[in-house]
């Protein structure tokens, strides 16, 4: 992955946050001119509360929160990266990512830590910057970091998202609860593990009058495209291609 250049607003950014934090926040690379920084857990809420309070930070918003699921990360199901005459390539075997010239591609410099993380999305209003904090969960069996709901309210809801979807636990919520899944839901379908067809199935059975869960019966099949767009929207540096 090739590294954009920061703004001068944002190179002012990362040098206050070296000088406030030394080698507490640990900057990730970034391909769009955005500052990333990786956060141990165990320091997570003290340079949370920093990043809000730092009159020359001033993170006083978390946008949102999400979690991540890095299992199989830089591993493929499709031979291309384009779109073919007859149509997208199919699906293929699981295995190493390959190109669009055949040769096996690198995890773009980046090898997670451990299977779940979760990236928060910072503002500060007062400065007009963005920033992002990344904490790996310790452990996989049972992901868990501590909740950020003392340092930003928002985070409330975005935890037990994160807790609905992911699985993963944030000591100290107030009352962390599955927020999107029906009652009763097992599992986390966010996780990459967790089937696409899902694991049960429901229909109305006459006999009995009401809705009935079954196991579900379809076979889980890859074929959905996978499209990696680089136009001018994603690239400056690219000239617009339009229809070509």
């Amino acid at each position: 992955m090739k590294e954009r250049e920061l703004s001068k607003k944002y190179h002012d950014l990362d040098t206050v946050i070296v000088e406030c934090f030394n080698d507490k926040l640990e900057r990730q690379q970034s391909s769009v001119g955005e500052l990333t920084y990786r956060v141990a857990a165990a320091d997570l809420i003290d340079c949370a509360a920093k990043l809000r309070d730092e009159p020359d930070l001033g993170f006083e918003m978390l946008v949102d929160l999400c979690g991540v699921d890095y299992l199989d990360y830089g591993l493929g199901e499709w031979h291309t990266y384009e779109a073919s005459g007859t149509g997208f390539s199919r699906g293929v075997e699981r295995g190493p990512a390959v190109s669009a010239e055949g040769v096996s591609e690198p995890t773009a410099g980046f090898k997670p830590l451990r299977r779940f993380a979760v990236v928060y999305h910072l503002l500060s209003v007062k400065h007009n910057r963005r920033l992002r904090l990344k904490a790996f969960c310790d452990d996989d069996a049972r992901p868990k970091l501590p909740s950020v709901t003392g340092v930003w309210a928002s985070a409330d809801w975005y935890e037990r998202e994160a807790f609905d979807l992911f699985g993963i636990l944030f000591h100290g919520h107030p009352d962390l609860r599955r927020l999107l899944t029906d009652y009763g839901f097992i599992g986390h379908p966010f996780r990459k593990d967790f089937p696409l067809v899902g694991t049960v199935e429901m229909r109305y059975d006459p006999e009995r009058g009401r809705v009935v869960y079954e196991p579900v019966q379809i076979e889980p099949r890859t074929l959905v495209p996978k499209v990696i767009r680089d136009d001018a929207r994603y690239e400056p540096g690219l000239k617009d291609r339009g229809n070509a």
